[in-house]
């Protein structure tokens, strides 16, 4: 009986330490991502880029959208991910979104990736030939941020653009 006893004091120790310990390191890393970045350095295709689109949406009647520094980190952040790891998708979509909507107080957000295209004009052009990409750029935003990656070893771009609305 004592050694029953022993092995679920011991038992419950161990879970509250745990628990303790990961609800801390969740706790500071929320406090992270919930950091506002207010400083982003765009170069010259992102910023042509972030021109072509609001061209177009001036073009058939719809507003212009506000670029928001943090919404390009985010988008950067995903072009560095894809680069790691050699790939070209969404992942972590919900993640970015809950971030964006937590700190910068978004009701929607939504997604554009695109790759290997040496003109944003080129990744313009293969977004607005896709229904679903379209919509993203022809939709109900206020605000957005983009990013273009290059891959330092094989040269190729990665283009994260992401729509918000406040």
């Amino acid at each position: 009986m004592k050694t029953f006893l022993f092995k679920s004091v011991l038992l419950c120790t161990l879970v509250f330490t745990m628990n303790s310990c990961t609800s801390d390191s969740a706790e500071e890393l929320n406090a992270e991502e919930r950091t506002l970045v207010t400083n982003y350095a765009y170069n010259d295709l992102e910023t042509e880029l972030a021109t072509e689109i609001n061209d177009y949406r001036e073009s058939i009647g719809l507003n212009r959208l506000e670029l928001i520094n943090h919404v390009s980190f985010k988008s950067e952040e995903h072009n560095e991910y894809m680069i790691a790891n050699q790939v070209v998708n969404h992942d972590q979509f919900e993640e970015r979104a809950h971030n964006i909507m937590e700190v910068l107080g978004a009701v929607k957000v939504n997604e554009n990736i695109a790759y290997n295209y040496q003109a944003p004009s080129g990744a313009l052009n293969a977004w607005l030939n896709s229904p679903g990409h379209k919509a993203n750029i022809e939709g109900n935003f206020t605000h957005f941020g983009i990013s273009i990656t290059v891959d330092p070893a094989t040269g190729k771009k990665y283009y994260t653009n992401i729509f918000v609305k406040k």
